[in-house]
């Protein structure tokens, strides 16, 4: 039973928040009132973490949260907090760490009760009402959680002093390690690594649940030209993924990962930063492995986004449910029944054929549409049409449609980069869109001039601290948007963030990057991720963004700083790649000299336009594209454009390998012989619609 005038998180504007603003229960938003009212009463404090596209989140608030008996009990014994994990990263992050130190494991939602000072002594994930199979129910915790506050006070302050201590050393600065830098076979030595976990059978990494881990895969992208291993580990993953259930074959996109290890059964909740990271993989792996079904899954996917997921502002929106009407999948999954209604009798004959559709179904009586073959989308895309407009009349999964900058970040990214790689004009228009957006709705300046972001917009309202995933990640989308068009504003705008990045999240001695800036509100700790998580490492985008940066500038100042940052990661020779994916993406741009393609000529000169989508799509990896348009005054410090401009007043293309440069082509074909020579994948085509 709700709570008809709601409660505190009445006036929020997260979504999820919303959704739990009419129970019961006494929620408070993350913030001093709750702390304060603990400290003053001498309570602990509940703290219930999740997400609005969480199936085990709906089902806790359900079954919880909106009993009104259960909601008396926490309101009598706790202060009740509420956070939406995507809103505060960083809480959630933190906490997080602490669930994982005492159970070995973690999720959403997730329990934790802590002291009036924050101090995290109990926790856990998702709580049945009653104890069941074996696990002890939220009743029983609530009841003994707060005996043990009353009653065994000296051995909660221990557990938390303990967990205190174990928590500061996972955000402690790593050693200075700069001369520590590994040698050139540790990718080498990644992908060994990496081996032992890789599912021969069915791809992708462990066993289940089976997620996509988007940054290992960028990984196998960049080392698929110069490993047959890697090659094979990435085509076999992708062909799996693409088949199976984990990808929408009628909507389009992924699902957020496979409860399976087969692919087929996934959680059917989609988030945009599976999305936007998997698009830009099956692009880039598109070109690298010169397969056309990977682009395609790619142009699906972002098509995806664009018709669901974007925002008339441009901001693309976080996520859509995994339940429809209460029921986990019901927008998703099919009957023969179903699918007999919206098709001919030859239309589904053809349809059964290419995919698994029985009368039996594949799960829970209804059927997870996978492909029979790898080219089975290629063949039915008419069928699949007709499938998506009976879909459209069912009800739909709720969307999350609060705009995040690091989720927007890597979209901006992956619309500017596959404008280039499938050439897609419409998405370099949504590209240019998302990165007004975030300028325009997201972006301040602060007392002392320098570029700050908000974290989360939703309705007009911009609101918490950025944090250091959103000056990586939007800064890495202002880099590609700035490859894609040539526009020197983006770069600038890129330039000013890294700027902030350094200034106001690095430790003192400039090994280590926070997550939180350093005039963010504190936490009990101030939290420094190191590893990617289902967003990739903020430091590992910042450092890779550093690295551009410096190879565009030639400025060894910024190559200083990011490998000052990078090399400490690496210093004690113990990597677990699986986890690492994004950093070792870093270190592959540090180890060795960038190519950079420099660009000259007019912004609407189409010999320039067919230079860069040349550039785009062979020059190997790491690569950068440098750009002057004819008659825009270049940004001071690119010292790739001393002395460069169009060719005979044709544009021109210098391709550089660190600071030398070879002899100017204006010439697409010739551009392409000359990067084909260094990548070495002399039977690369391009992808022609």
């Amino acid at each position: 039973m709700g709570n008809p005038a709601g409660n505190r998180l009445s006036s929020e504007t997260s979504p999820y928040l919303l959704q739990h603003a009419s129970n019961p229960v006494d929620w408070y938003p993350w913030g001093d009132a709750a702390f304060e009212r603990a400290r003053s009463e001498n309570r602990p404090i509940l703290l219930s973490v999740g997400y609005s596209a969480c199936h085990w989140c709906h089902v806790m608030e359900r079954e919880s949260f909106e009993d009104a008996n259960i909601a008396a009990l926490m309101n009598r014994l706790f202060v009740c907090i509420k956070v939406d994990r995507e809103e505060r990263p960083d809480v959630d992050s933190l906490y997080m760490a602490a669930v994982q130190a005492m159970t070995g494991q973690g999720g959403w939602p997730m329990t934790v009760f802590l002291t009036p000072d924050g101090a995290p002594f109990f926790g856990g994930t998702y709580y049945p009402p009653e104890d069941r199979y074996g696990h002890p129910g939220f009743i029983r915790i609530l009841n003994a959680v707060a005996e043990a506050w009353e009653s065994r006070r000296d051995q909660v302050t221990e557990q938390a002093e303990a967990l205190g201590s174990a928590l500061s050393e996972l955000v402690a600065p790593l050693p200075d390690g700069e001369a520590d830098m590994p040698g050139p076979g540790a990718l080498d030595d990644a992908i060994a690594a990496l081996t032992p976990l890789y599912d021969e059978t069915y791809g992708g990494f462990g066993t289940a649940p089976k997620f996509p881990q988007a940054p290992t895969l960028d990984l196998l992208v960049r080392m698929a030209p110069r490993s047959e291993r890697s090659a094979s580990m990435l085509a076999q993953t992708l062909e799996a993924m693409a088949s199976g259930g984990i990808y929408d074959h009628v909507g389009g996109g992924f699902h957020r990962y496979s409860t399976d290890r087969q692919w087929l059964v996934p959680h059917f909740e989609k988030m945009l930063y599976d999305n936007a990271q998997l698009a830009l993989v099956y692009a880039r792996a598109g070109i690298a492995l010169n397969r056309d079904d990977f682009l395609a899954v790619a142009e699906e996917t972002l098509d995806y986004l664009l018709r669901e997921m974007c925002s008339p502002e441009g901001a693309f929106y976080s996520a859509q449910d995994a339940d429809s009407d209460g029921i986990e999948g019901q927008f998703t999954v099919w009957s023969l029944d179903q699918a007999a209604a919206a098709l001919s009798a030859e239309e589904l004959q053809a349809t059964c054929a290419a995919y698994t559709l029985t009368s039996q179904g594949n799960w829970e009586g209804k059927n997870i549409l996978t492909a029979r073959t790898p080219d089975a989308r290629a063949t039915s895309q008419e069928l699949l049409g007709k499938l998506r407009l009976a879909r459209a009349g069912r009800v739909p999964p709720a969307t999350d449609d609060k705009a995040l900058a690091s989720w927007n970040g890597l979209a901006l990214a992956a619309f500017a980069e596959c404008a280039c790689l499938c050439r897609r004009e419409d998405y370099l228009t949504a590209a240019l869109r998302t990165g007004h957006f975030l300028v325009e709705k997201m972006a301040w300046r602060d007392d002392t001039g320098g570029l700050r972001l908000r974290h989360t917009w939703r309705g007009g309202i911009a609101k918490v601290n950025g944090f250091l995933e959103d000056y990586a990640c939007v800064a890495r989308g202002f880099l590609a948007l700035y490859e894609a068009t040539g526009q020197s504003p983006w770069l600038a705008l890129a330039d000013e963030l890294g700027a902030t990045t350094l200034a106001r999240f690095a430790d003192p001695a400039g090994n280590l990057l926070y997550d939180t800036s350093d005039d963010a509100p504190a936490l009990l700790h101030r939290p420094a991720t190191r590893d990617d998580n289902a967003v990739p490492s903020g430091s590992a985008v910042a450092i890779e963004v550093l690295l551009r940066l410096a190879a565009i500038h030639d400025d060894d100042r910024l190559m200083s700083a990011a490998r000052r940052l990078l090399a400490p990661h690496f210093a004690s020779g113990s990597q677990h790649a699986y986890g690492q994916g994004r950093l070792l993406c870093a270190l592959d741009d540090a180890m060795g000299e960038m190519t950079t393609v420099v660009l000259c000529g007019a912004e609407n000169d189409t010999s320039a336009s067919a230079l860069r989508q040349v550039a785009c799509r062979f020059a190997p990896q790491p690569r950068v594209l440098v750009s002057a348009l004819h008659g825009e005054p270049a940004l001071p410090g690119i010292a790739l454009l001393d002395g460069r401009g169009p060719l005979d007043g044709r544009a021109a293309a210098y391709v550089c390998i660190g600071r030398v440069c070879r002899l100017p082509v204006s010439d697409p074909e010739e551009l392409r012989k000359q990067l084909v020579r260094l990548s070495g994948r002399a039977g690369l085509r391009t992808y022609d619609h």
